[in-house]
């Protein structure tokens, strides 16, 4: 999950601009348990479809072996 849409209950700015203390702690405590929280949705979607591509190209490449 991205935290771009989380709002602190402490300061109820956005939790990615990291106005307050409560802010700052919550963005990196969810950096140094998710990496893949830095990358945005599309970010997600293209590397899902790079991968589906590189499985389809190996299964293409096996199939004629």
């Amino acid at each position: 999950m991205t935290y771009d849409r989380l709002v602190c209950a402490n300061c109820a700015a956005p939790v990615n601009e990291g106005r307050c203390p409560v802010c700052r702690a919550n963005r990196e405590r969810l950096q140094q348990e998710n990496p893949l929280a830095n990358l945005t949705p599309m970010a997600l979607i293209a590397l899902l479809a790079v991968l589906i591509a590189a499985v389809a190209l190996l299964a293409h490449q096996t199939a004629f072996a």
